[in-house]
């Protein structure tokens, strides 16, 4: 064979072994569409929006596990069933979940709302909907590589009595708090609420089926996402996301698309505004949607404060900061912090949730001086065991003896007060000075008779009877026990 056919062999070779990593990686998905709710106008929409993405999913190599419509019941039974399959794959899984349907938040938590609900008070949803922390902690219960939940779900509040004092939207979800290896997306910025769109899909879906086929990291994928969805609304609707990842995801393998890429280091607002200076309002507009960081905001809607996207970009930067201080009241949970939170914001839609909250928080008793009694007598000192064994030895000093032959002054004797009688058994009197070491007795030693056994009386034998080594009857030596 010739070296030019060896080496046509070995590059082809080299080639997939060096992609085996990228084939190895296994991919799972749950696909959720809710459209037809039974109390409440149904929504157009998240059927349509499902099926596109389950497409779109198994053309990017996903096993897709998809439902539609479900009760919350339904929703629990399908996320269990998808963490069961997700355990049978191994750790080195990625699992996806896509949720299009209502979304709310109550009382700062979010939920991902059945057909079947029908709450006549906010005090109904925790019973009647699923918490997203809930999907969050059954995906993390079992070894994967990463988790990527994608909700189109920030849709109007369907429900008037709870649009009258739950807070728009969803509510901030920090995934570099507590969620390692997850990609949160949401489908507008938090506290804020999603267009269902005209279209057979939503906007949030329309722009994630075209950007999913384009190569490039997943974060690249969602800064193409929010670019689109801004446009398309004209800027009324924003998608947001936080990632923890640690490992790189691409919906299409490939290498990057061309174009912007997210900054490694992040400016200031100064850095920002020289930046923009001079700029289109949609060039720079495009800029700070892709960096999504209220530094590029704050410098647009400073330097473009009277153009309708100024006041979009000026919009935004309140709100994400009102839902940034919003998340910390709700991460404290105390009535101090809901107090402060209504000091900043005392007329927002979230106020009337956190006047409630610190009103349930206001009369509960401070555990604090109690924790501190309790744990007081767990210190060091007393938590160690009292048996003189544990004790540390004292140092040895070394103490310079006389020689032998030198005369030593005989010592004094000293007369003690004899004792004193006492109908109790007589006790042992120490000076202070006097030391008692408690020694173990010596060993018992056993002695085997060298002849035959011999008798030394009848009723009498060596030993002493119960509890001694030897003993016995007819004045035989003989093994006792103790």
């Amino acid at each position: 064979m010739s070296r030019r056919s060896l080496l046509n062999l070995i590059v082809p070779a080299a080639l997939l072994l060096g992609c085996a990593p990228a084939l190895a990686e296994s991919r799972l998905a749950l696909v959720i569409g809710q459209s037809a709710y039974r109390s409440v106008p149904a929504l157009p929409n998240p059927a349509n929006d499902a099926k596109a993405m389950s497409q779109l999913l198994s053309d990017s190599g996903f096993e897709v596990l998809s439902a539609s419509d479900l009760s919350q019941s339904q929703i629990r039974e399908k996320v269990s069933e998808f963490a069961g399959k997700l355990a049978e794959k191994g750790p080195d899984t990625v699992a996806l979940v896509f949720y299009a349907g209502h979304g709310l938040q109550i009382d700062g938590e979010n939920y991902l709302v059945p057909i079947d609900v029908d709450p006549k008070r906010e005090a109904d949803i925790p019973l009647q909907a699923v918490r997203l922390n809930d999907i969050l902690n059954a995906l993390a219960s079992v070894p994967n590589k990463m988790r990527i939940l994608l909700l189109d779900a920030c849709r109007n509040n369907p429900f008037p009595e709870l649009n009258k004092t739950a807070g728009h939207g969803f509510a901030l979800v920090d995934t570099k708090v507590g969620s390692p290896g997850t990609f949160l997306s949401f489908s507008t910025s938090p506290g804020a609420e999603a267009e269902d769109g005209n279209g057979a899909d939503s906007p949030y879906t329309t722009a994630l089926l075209a950007a999913a086929k384009e190569p490039g990291s997943i974060e690249e994928t969602f800064k193409r996402v929010r670019l689109s969805v801004n446009k398309a609304t004209d800027g009324r609707q924003t998608p947001w996301d936080s990632s923890s990842l640690t490992d790189d995801f691409r919906f299409v393998a490939g290498a990057a698309a061309p174009g912007p890429k997210l900054a490694g280091v992040k400016r200031t607002v100064d850095e920002w505004k020289r930046e923009l200076q001079g700029k289109r309002v949609e060039a720079a507009n495009e800029l700070i949607v892709a960096d999504g960081t209220d530094e590029a905001y704050e410098a647009f809607a400073a330097l473009y404060a009277s153009t309708p996207r100024g006041l979009q970009a000026r919009d935004w930067l309140d709100r994400h900061r009102r839902m940034v201080a919003w998340n910390n009241a709700v991460i404290i949970n105390t009535a101090a912090g809901y107090r402060a939170f209504l000091a900043q914001y005392p007329d927002s839609d979230l106020s009337a949730t956190a006047r409630k909250l610190e009103e349930r928080l206001r009369n509960r008793p401070n555990i604090a001086p109690v924790a501190a009694v309790s744990i007081a007598p767990t210190n060091v000192a007393l938590a160690a065991p009292t048996c003189p064994c544990n004790a540390q030895p004292s140092p040895i000093k070394k103490v310079d003896l006389p020689p032998k032959n030198v005369d030593l002054p005989p010592k004094k004797r000293v007369d003690r007060d004899p004792p004193k009688r006492s109908s109790g058994p007589p006790r042992r009197v120490v000076d202070e000075e006097e030391v008692v070491v408690v020694r173990r007795p010596p060993p018992r030693e056993v002695y085997e008779p060298s002849g035959p056994p011999i008798g030394i009386g009848i009723g009498i034998g060596i030993g002493g009877g119960y509890g001694g080594r030897y003993g016995g009857e007819g004045g035989q030596i003989r093994r006792g026990g103790y």
